[in-house]
């Protein structure tokens, strides 16, 4: 059955990660090939275009940006990051593709010239886990869309996010939930039929279900709080926020205030959200 991969190749929460060693070079390879398209809103990263404004959308609903200390993780060529700077937060862009870096250098440069307020956004070559034994705790919010489905090692991406934030400060993830419907559609149908995205752009085997991510999360003091789902609309020509956790969907982290002090009314185990009902 296409639903019977599991995801489980992974160190797990409780291994040490590995500085810069979580990732996949052809993958890597293939988004530095494609930098250049990275703000061409009918490029290879055009249904990005679509996906932000319901990504920032769900980051501002759970934290006020004004003044956050922001790790954007895999930000590719910066529209979530230029997004959330724009709200006033104070981002850095992390990606391991320094031709992408470049690209959102580059635009971030452009728009600085014409900005009525200095934006505080900075972008540099490098991977969570690198970034984890540099500024350990040093971020209000870690944010990481689209990446978790195109590194070796998902365990070790969700430790050195939750390895980021701050006691009390939140983590979040967007990326494709693994099921029959979620291959079809955004695999088979977005890549081979429609051609809406590069061919290769995803491996099915490294979806990861909203239970999968959860429990990664849990085991590095990470505390589910809430989860969403993004739906294409026809009549909107684009993504629209949904229940639909089924294909693509949001999960966001609240990390413990120490390891010795659980948020109100949460204990190891259990999360405010039964997340194995959103695995579709």
């Amino acid at each position: 059955m296409i639903d019977a991969i599991p995801r489980d190749n992974s160190t797990g929460a409780g291994a040490q990660a590995g500085p810069a060693s979580n990732t996949d070079e052809a993958d890597v390879a293939r988004f530095s090939k494609a930098a250049f398209e990275w703000w061409d809103p009918q490029g290879s990263f055009r249904l990005l275009h679509r996906l932000n404004p319901i990504r920032c959308a769900f980051v501002a609903e759970r934290i006020e940006l004004e003044g956050a200390r922001v790790a954007d993780i895999g930000c590719g060529g910066g529209l979530l990051s230029e997004a959330l700077a724009l709200r006033g937060a104070r981002v850095l862009g992390i990606d391991a593709s320094p031709e992408t870096i470049a690209v959102a250098r580059d635009h971030l440069e452009g728009i600085s010239a014409t900005a009525t307020a200095p934006l505080h956004l900075e972008y540099r070559t490098g991977t969570a886990e690198e970034i984890a034994c540099e500024r350990p705790g040093d971020f209000d919010l870690v944010t990481c869309m689209e990446l978790i489905e195109h590194v070796p090692d998902p365990g070790s991406l969700v430790r050195a996010c939750a390895g980021l934030v701050r006691p009390g400060g939140r983590v979040i993830f967007s990326t494709i939930n693994r099921n029959p419907k979620s291959w079809f559609l955004a695999v088979l149908m977005a890549e081979y039929v429609l051609r809406m995205l590069p061919k290769g752009t995803h491996d099915y085997a490294r979806f990861v279900r909203p239970s999968e991510l959860a429990r990664w999360g849990r085991g590095c003091g990470l505390m589910v709080d809430e989860i969403g789902g993004i739906s294409w609309s026809p009549a909107k020509g684009g993504f629209a926020a949904s229940e639909d956790t089924s294909i693509n969907y949001l999960i966001s982290f609240v990390a413990r205030r120490s390891l010795g002090a659980d948020p109100e009314g949460w204990s190891p185990g259990r999360d405010s959200v039964k997340e194995d009902r959103f695995d579709g």
